[in-house]
């Protein structure tokens, strides 16, 4: 323990009472918070019996679910998880495991799949998951008999500047750096969504988020388990079936990615009943910017504050995020520092005023030390201590954060930068359109020219001239999309985030403008 506060997942595990539900999944029997301190310590004594223990990594390729849930806190108490999408092919595997360079490959017994396939090739054994559901939602045990028995170089309880978790960054414009966060890392961040939501022993989380993606780790289940609450796990988002889920469940809140609240949105009237009998306590939203005019209609419909928080991997998840009622919400904010401190940067290094715009830095105890053997990149992303995220932003008088775009993202039009973040939001005004991403696209002269993606709100018309003179009226020139492509859905990332990096090569618009 670190200061007396929890600083590993052992410690977050202790928070519930032995017979409350911990986890739990649609139709299935709730594991206890005993069950999951008892599954915790099963799994590590059996990876310390196979000589796998502390900062050895274990890769997890499971389904969204209560197991991969159980799966990632088991395994994270006494070793270091490293979990990825189950939808990746062969060649990621194989790319992934041996950078990660995994000791073990956990999969669901009976699996074929891509990932066993290719730790086969690389030589990594793989370890068969068997649930055990009459023990509870997430129970399981492990088939080691793939590896030969031995004690590990350090076994027992992890401690708290072990590394609990390994990921990698998205790789949009390079190739994917690994992200360590050690115990005390993800058990920070934990502690600060506790207190930015003010999580309760009585909160239920209904989780819609990818298991393998920070946000659903970290925001959905160890801080709901942290708290003493319950994370109600989904097979993964699915927006015919979440107001089934919600009528069963009955949470007090969920978290989500934008476009997964928008799906959410489009099936809202049909549900009205659904959505009187269950009182939600808070909407949470991060990952991506949140467009006032979604915030908006999200708090009308549910009859709950959404609360829009900015996090990323190498921060274990939060960073900022709007307070509770009754203090302020601030429509298109991120919020107030929750956790780390959150200052702006000149691309020199100098902290700048509020009211500037600069480069959004972080430091804190939640934040990664570095990029894993990745000096070029740990030199330039850190800064006198400060982590540069990427981000540019903006801090108002009362301290809250306004992200102003991504700063690979702006979109340089002949020496004029233009946030595609500023576009999406006056596009999104026009009652016509429920979503919008707009992204920059080549141009022979100028370099880059603005284009958007738009999707039309259903039985809606409109022409790509009609949405241009609309953006015209509340844009400067330089900034109105001189290509407009109205497509049913928009080409979305694994975990659910709309991508501007690369959209254009996706729709196909990869010739210049004349």
């Amino acid at each position: 323990m670190s200061s007396g506060r929890a600083a590993r997942f052992l410690d977050l595990l202790g928070a519930g009472r032995e017979e409350a539900p911990a986890i739990s999944a649609p139709g299935a029997k709730p594991l206890t918070h005993g069950g999951l301190r008892g599954l915790a310590a099963e799994t590590v004594a059996a990876l310390n019996a196979v000589g796998i223990g502390r900062n050895d990594r274990v890769a997890i390729v499971l389904p969204n679910g209560p197991e991969m849930a159980a799966a990632f806190l088991g395994v994270g108490a006494g070793a270091t998880t490293a979990p990825l999408n189950p939808a990746y092919r062969g060649e990621e595997f194989r790319f992934y495991l041996a950078d990660l360079r995994a000791k073990a490959l956990v999969v669901a017994a009976g699996e074929d799949g891509p990932a066993r396939g290719a730790a086969a090739e690389i030589g990594v054994p793989v370890i068969e998951l068997r649930a055990t559901p009459e023990r509870g939602a997430g129970a399981f045990t492990l088939d080691t008999t793939a590896l030969p028995s031995g004690p590990p170089a350090q076994g027992g309880p992890a401690e708290a500047g072990d590394i609990a978790l390994v990921l990698h960054t998205s790789g949009t414009t390079s190739r994917p750096k690994i992200v360590p966060l050690s115990q005390a890392n993800v058990a920070a961040s934990a502690r600060n969504i506790v207190a930015a939501v003010a999580l309760t022993a009585s909160d239920r989380c209904l989780n819609i988020m990818p298991l393998f993606h920070i946000h659903g780790l970290i925001a959905a289940v160890t801080a709901s388990l942290a708290a003493g609450g319950e994370v109600v796990c989904t097979p993964g988002f699915n927006a015919l079936k979440f107001f089934g889920w919600l009528g069963e469940a009955r949470p007090t809140w969920y978290t989500a990615v934008p476009t997964m609240h928008q799906a959410i949105l489009a099936r809202a009237d049909r549900n009205a009943e659904t959505i009187a009998r269950v009182r939600l306590r808070l909407i949470r939203s991060s990952s991506a910017s949140l467009p006032p005019q979604v915030m908006a209609e999200l708090e009308k419909v549910f009859g709950a504050p959404v609360i829009e928080s900015y996090g990323m991997t190498e921060a274990a998840h939060q960073m900022t995020s709007n307070p509770l009622p009754p203090r302020a919400r601030k429509a298109g904010s991120v919020g107030l520092a929750a956790g780390p401190e959150v200052d702006v940067m000149s691309a020199d290094g100098d902290l700048l005023p509020r009211g500037t715009v600069g480069e959004v830095v972080i430091r804190g105890a939640n934040v990664t030390a570095g990029y894993e053997a990745n000096p070029a990149a740990n030199a330039a992303a850190f800064s006198g201590g400060w982590f540069r995220t990427g981000d540019q932003g903006v801090i108002d008088a009362e301290g809250y954060l306004r992200i102003t775009g991504r700063l690979k993202e702006l979109i340089n039009r002949g020496g004029e930068k233009v946030s595609p973040l500023e576009v999406d939001e006056v596009l999104m005004d026009h009652p016509a359109v429920a979503q919008v991403v707009t992204f920059a696209l080549v141009h022979p002269k100028l370099g880059e020219e603005v284009a958007a993606a738009v999707v039309l709100r259903e039985g809606m018309a409109l022409t790509e001239p009609e949405l241009r003179d609309f953006a015209k009226a509340r844009l400067a020139d330089f900034k109105v999309p001189r290509r407009i492509v109205f497509v049913a859905e928009i080409p979305k990332g694994n975990t659910g985030k709309l991508q501007r990096i690369g959209l254009a090569d996706k729709l196909g618009l990869t010739e210049t403008l004349p």
